[in-house]
């Protein structure tokens, strides 16, 4: 337990030099911003909790950006998935383009992303991060490195412009 009589003392601070002013409350309040902020981010959902209370809608679509590893589907695609299956894969860029050429498998849906990511976890990858929309769930960041020193085996996708259709 604190003693109020040692809380009471106060050592005596130096004024500040002439031009600065002293910004303690100021600090103070950052301080506790943060200390607020870093503790409702424990409050929520763990990524594990909601890719597994996500619910796949029957028919949707999405924009995926592919960006790191050594891997073939790179790049952005609008997919648009129905009943659990990609029906449409469309590249928007150079490298998407050239992944979707004379390839017969066709570009994850998002419940085959959280499959990946949920893989990633139960075997130990050193880092699986999953980061989820606040509405409705849907995944929206999904980073997998199996071993943080070995090079190329991350896997690193971004969901934007997801839709239900």
């Amino acid at each position: 337990m604190i003693d109020a009589e040692f809380l009471d003392r106060r050592t005596p601070r130096p004024e500040p030099r002439r031009g600065h002013r002293r910004r303690t409350g100021m600090k103070r309040r950052v301080a506790l911003v943060c200390v607020v902020v870093a503790g409702m981010a424990g409050c929520g959902e763990s990524g594990a909790e909601t890719a597994a209370s996500w619910q796949e809608p029957g028919s949707y679509s999405y924009v995926l950006a592919s960006q790191c590893g050594e891997r073939l589907l790179l790049g952005r695609f609008r997919i648009t998935v129905e009943q659990g299956k990609v029906t449409k894969a469309e590249g928007l860029d150079g490298s998407a383009r050239r992944a979707l050429e004379g390839k017969s498998d066709s570009p994850p849906t998002l419940r085959q992303l959280l499959d990946e990511w949920e893989s990633a976890r139960r075997d130990g990858a050193e880092v699986a991060d999953l980061s989820t929309d606040p509405g409705d769930g849907h995944p929206t960041k999904i980073m997998i490195d199996p071993v943080k020193n070995a090079m190329d085996d991350e896997a690193c996708y971004t969901i934007t412009e997801f839709a239900v259709v």
